[in-house]
């Protein structure tokens, strides 16, 4: 397994950016993914997930609820996070794994999220 986390970066408040993690090593559209992420002295937290197969089903943090949104490409396996209206909290390593139950000993590099004013 092998996830691959990429898009981050620096951003005023207010503005959006898109995460991708591409995934190889396991069938991907068999599982459930989701984002999550991680600020120092914290553990992770799921902040969005969605359901395996076409992913119809998606499910958010209320922190993030109506902000971001998660999707997946099953030909590409790639799994998406656009974020909008970032906030200063939002700041954090951003992480892709299996939904919800994560495959810990996988997890990726992660992506750095900065929001700054």
């Amino acid at each position: 397994v092998q996830l691959v986390e990429s898009g981050g970066g620096l951003v005023q408040p207010g503005g959006s950016l898109r995460l991708s993690c591409v995934a190889s090593g396991f069938v991907f559209h068999l599982y459930g993914m989701g984002w999550y992420r991680q600020t120092p002295g914290n553990q992770r937290e799921l902040v969005a997930r969605i359901s395996r197969e076409n992913g119809d089903s998606t499910d958010y943090a209320a922190s993030v609820k109506g902000r971001f949104t998660i999707s997946r490409d099953n030909v590409e396996n790639t799994l998406y996070l656009q974020m909008d209206s970032l906030k200063p909290d939002d700041a954090a390593v951003y992480y892709c794994n299996a939904a919800p139950m994560s495959w810990e000993g996988y997890w990726g590099q992660g992506t750095q999220v900065t929001v700054f004013s």
